[in-house]
């Protein structure tokens, strides 16, 4: 009679965890193709803030291309096509800013020149470092139209440390943290340019055999 009085809960103990594992499975399959869904849309709206549509007139998330980073991390890019050809491409750059990481997506058209430049996530002091968003303030828009060669290499800098952009009054770290993302990101364009001009579908072997690739 004991044994049977330890038994019963330890059974219903049994049946209500594997209620709740069930649940919670089901749970996730129900609602895991909603949360890619609207992940693929917010990409998609930031994407969109920093490629302008009359730029391609592909689905800009089809055929993303993979490339390695200095760190090891992969960089996802994903490229407008027009006419066959790449017209302009996006990814995530990112940098350590005063709270931590900020992650910013980086458009570029064809010839490495800046389209646009929105901020992804921050932990930057409101007031201050929050200045690098749009709807706080209009700095962003700077880099709009900029490369690596204009300005200067050396002037990819804040003009507290002798290089072109400015800084916000009491937060100098936050703007050179994002033109020293912007930096590396447009270095690596200019480390991967023929991979990333070859338009998606085609083989890089089969584009060097033409002599269409587009040169370094």
């Amino acid at each position: 009679m004991a044994n049977k009085r330890i038994l019963y809960p330890a059974i219903l103990l049994g049946g209500f965890s594997t209620l709740a594992t069930v649940l919670l499975v089901a749970g996730n399959l129900v609602t895991r193709d909603a949360i890619q869904e609207r992940q693929r849309e917010d990409l998609l709206v930031s994407l969109r803030q920093v490629v302008p549509a009359a730029l391609y007139s592909n689905d800009l998330l089809a055929d993303p291309l993979q490339l390695p980073s200095p760190d090891g991390v992969p960089v996802t890019v994903y490229r407008g096509i027009q006419d066959h050809r790449v017209s302009a491409l996006a990814y995530q750059v990112s940098s350590q800013g005063y709270a931590g990481e900020i992650r910013l997506i980086l458009g570029l058209d064809a010839t490495g020149k800046v389209l646009g430049v929105r901020v992804l996530s921050h932990s930057e002091t409101p007031g201050l470092g929050d200045g690098i968003e749009l709807a706080k303030s209009d700095w962003i828009l700077d880099f709009n139209g900029l490369s690596l060669g204009n300005p200067p290499r050396e002037q990819w800098r804040v003009k507290k440390d002798g290089g072109r952009f400015d800084a916000f009054s009491g937060a100098t770290i936050t703007p050179r943290a994002v033109v020293t993302a912007i930096e590396n990101g447009l270095l690596f364009f200019q480390q991967h340019q023929t991979r990333l001009l070859v338009s998606p579908g085609i083989r890089s072997v089969d584009v060097a055999r033409t002599g269409d690739a587009p040169h370094e």
